[in-house]
C-alpha cells in the first residue's frame, strides 16, 4: 500500500532560495464528506490523479496515478471546487533528504510551506536555518483546507 509520512513547517526568511529549483503547480480538489481527499495536479507538461486517506499521526494511505494533462485541465476546470492552489515548489537536496517548498500565490499568496518525506514517523531530521514553526498537526496548512479556507481570509487569530 503507498502512503505518505510527512512533516510540515513555515518557512522564515530566504535562505533556501539560492539553490533551490522551482516548477508552477495548478492543484484542485474533488469534494469528498470526511478525511479522505482526491486531488488532481498540473506541473507543466504532467498531470497527476492523487487519492489520500485519513492521516493517523504523520502517516496517511496516499496513491497517486499520471493523467494525461487534458484530462486533468478539464477536471480542474469543472470537476473540482474552486479556488484553485496555486504555488511554485522548489526542490531543495539537504543531505540525504529532499526539502520541498511551497510558496503559495492566487488566494494563498504570502505563504509559504517547507515539506519533508520520511521513511518512517520517528526518523530524525536536521532542520535548516530557515525553518519555522511545525504545523505538521495543523489542519489550517493541509493544500485541501487552503483551498476550503484561502490564507488571505485568514483573521489576525489566526
Amino acid at each position: 500500500m503507498g502512503q505518505e509520512i510527512e512533516r510540515k513547517f513555515l518557512v522564515v526568511g530566504d535562505g533556501w532560495r539560492h539553490a533551490a529549483q522551482g516548477e508552477v503547480m495548478c492543484q484542485g480538489y474533488i469534494p469528498t464528506q470526511d478525511a479522505r481527499t482526491v486531488r488532481v495536479r498540473r506541473v507543466g507538461d504532467r498531470a497527476y490523479l492523487t487519492l489520500k486517506g485519513p492521516a493517523v499521526g504523520l502517516v496517511r494511505p496516499e496513491f497517486e496515478y499520471p493523467i494525461p494533462v487534458a484530462d486533468a485541465q478539464t477536471i480542474l476546470e469543472t470537476l473540482c471546487q474552486p479556488p484553485l492552489i496555486e504555488k511554485t515548489r522548489y526542490r531543495l537536496p539537504l543531505g540525504d533528504v529532499v526539502w520541498e517548498i511551497d510558496e503559495f500565490s492566487g488566494d494563498n499568496q504570502g505563504l509559504i510551506v517547507a515539506e519533508i518525506e520520511l521513511t518512517s514517523p520517528d526518523q530524525l531530521v536536521d532542520l535548516p536555518a530557515w525553518i519555522g514553526a511545525e504545523v505538521s498537526y495543523d489542519p489550517r496548512y493541509y493544500n485541501l483546507n487552503l483551498a476550503r479556507h484561502p490564507f488571505k481570509g485568514w483573521g489576525a487569530e489566526e
